[in-house]
């Protein structure tokens, strides 16, 4: 409109296939944390945090492949497709990167029972109560009767 400032435009950037993964993986910076980002999974609709793990290269690939998030386990040390094992997967509705690029946002759609191998809908599931933890939330399902080998020992 006259009499308004002109702004320059950004340069839009063209993603193809050839370059989407170059430009993807710029924004994500995997080496800063030896090869690993932190992901924290929050529900798509309510935004409750459900849990807090990692990714690496392999994994950040594989959900981007697969539209289910998969993740680096630390413990096991390789690929963990959440859900494999109880069948709660997570289908991936937006994915955001922080301000450092650093760590990763996963919004996603909790499939089956919940996220956490306890048998809560979130891994925090506890409240700090005096010198301790209170459960503050209801158990949804039992984690003897959906995993194979036990992981609520964890």
């Amino acid at each position: 409109m006259p009499g308004e400032p002109e702004f320059e435009r950004p340069p839009e950037v063209c993603f193809t296939r050839e370059n989407f993964h170059d430009i993807f993986m710029q924004k994500i910076d995997f080496a800063k944390g030896n090869g690993l980002v932190p992901v924290i999974v929050q529900d798509y609709r309510s935004r409750e945090v459900l849990m807090m793990a990692y990714m690496n290269e392999a994994a950040w690939e594989k959900t981007k492949k697969t539209g289910k998030a998969h993740f680096y386990s630390r413990s096991r040390g390789g690929l963990w497709f959440k859900g494999e094992e109880s069948g709660h997967y997570q289908e991936v509705k937006d994915i955001l990167v922080d301000c450092d690029n650093d760590t990763l946002l996963l919004r996603v759609k909790q499939m089956g029972g919940g996220a956490c191998h306890m048998g809560y809908k979130s891994c925090f599931y506890r409240k700090k109560s005096g010198s301790g933890w209170k459960t503050a939330a209801k158990r949804i399902f039992d984690p003897a009767k959906v995993y194979k080998k036990s992981e609520t020992t964890k």
